[in-house]
């Protein structure tokens, strides 16, 4: 019971010493300058100074993460897959072989090729030597002209035949090449889609691996119109993943689109991020987070702007403490705060919340924020 009686009577002294050493100084301060404010015959107006915002604007938008270059590797060259040499989560290098797919289809097409492509060739040379000898008679005059040009045509076609072959076998050796499955790029495997043994077909069949490389990562975001201006390659971001609370990743502003989108009203724009570390994957969340350099503009309370049929107030108090209704243009709202484009400069002394019952040129007592509680000290 002793000590509970201890800790009331502490309990009593603190309330005390906050009411006499702060309440109630204030109190005194505040009822002083109304006092005079009486006595002069004129009424306080608390007042706030015109400020202008930094010189910066900040803007927070999501996005996801996605890798530089992602792509799906699908089969040119229809058989069963051989083997596969890699799998999810391997890096891999450009070129690197991924798989091997067994077309024995493929192999003998190419060899049925070649052995056209020898008959073609021989009957070439043949159709060659046989127009040689033709226009050397043809020159003797020995046989007739028509016959010579006949042997000259047949050689001519003969040399196309051997040409077509020729390219027969070039493409069937290209189907062959493709048979071996190669990374377009140095990244990271992602998917593996496939085992040994299953049927490939060219083209229309499912994708074999899926591949990215994320040592470089983008971020498209939709940048509200309101902020486009302030848009220009080369301007750096910061990148906020909620994985990461104490740790702050860098990119920048590469390109952005020439035109808004029609049905948003937004600019795309890219960001990149380096990933060398590869702490970050692509599909993460996260937020993009931009510094935006401006012109700084005039911020009040929202409740300081006085909305009339005319236009937008504001009343302010003059050097000769006089109350003035200033017209102002305002811009943003931000909630408690308004921005002010014109009509007002940094330093203007501001009515808080005006009354009605000002008018213009009225004479008042301006009372300024702590002013009132620095006297009294």
């Amino acid at each position: 019971m002793k000590s509970r009686s201890i800790v009331i009577l502490l309990l009593a002294a603190a309330a005390a010493a906050v009411y006499f050493l702060g309440i109630r100084p204030r109190q005194r301060a505040e009822a002083d300058a109304a006092g005079r404010a009486r006595e002069a015959g004129l009424p306080s107006v608390n007042v706030i100074v015109a400020a202008r915002a930094t010189a910066y604007r900040e803007l927070t938008l999501p996005g996801a993460l996605q890798a530089f270059d992602d792509t799906a590797i699908h089969a040119r060259a229809s058989g069963y897959l051989g083997k596969w040499l890699v799998d999810i989560g391997d890096h891999v290098k450009a070129g690197q072989v991924l798989a091997k797919i067994d077309s024995p289809e493929i192999d003998q097409e190419l060899r049925q090729a070649r052995a056209n492509l020898a008959v073609a060739r021989a009957n070439m040379e043949l159709a060659r030597v046989t127009a040689d000898r033709w226009k050397s008679l043809g020159s003797q005059h020995a046989v007739a002209q028509q016959d010579v040009d006949q042997r000259v045509a047949d050689y001519a076609a003969r040399q196309a035949d051997a040409e077509a072959a020729e390219a027969n076998v070039q493409r069937l050796e290209e189907m062959q090449q493709f048979e071996t499955i190669t990374a377009p790029f140095e990244g990271v495997i992602s998917a593996r889609t496939v085992d040994v043994g299953a049927l490939i077909s060219a083209g229309s069949g499912p994708e074999l691996f899926h591949i990215s490389q994320s040592n470089i990562l983008r971020v498209y975001v939709n940048v509200p119109q309101a902020y486009v201006p302030d848009m220009r390659v080369g301007l750096p971001v910061d990148i906020l993943v909620d994985e990461f609370p104490h740790q702050g990743f860098s990119g920048k502003i590469v390109r952005y689109a020439g035109a808004l989108d029609a049905a948003s009203r937004t600019l795309l724009v890219e960001v990149q991020i380096p990933n060398d570390k590869a702490e970050l994957f692509p599909g993460m969340f996260c937020r993009i987070h931009f510094r935006l350099p401006s012109n700084p503009a005039i911020l009040i309370p929202s409740s300081d702007a006085i909305i009339r049929a005319a236009g937008t107030l504001v009343a302010v108090v003059t050097d000769r403490n006089r109350i003035h209704f200033q017209p102002v243009e305002l811009g943003r709202d931000f909630g408690t705060q308004i921005e002010v484009r014109t009509g007002l400069v940094a330093g203007t002394h501001i009515v808080e919340n005006p009354s009605d019952a000002l008018s213009e040129g009225e004479a008042v007592e301006p009372v300024l924020p702590g002013a009132a509680s620095a006297k009294a000290d």
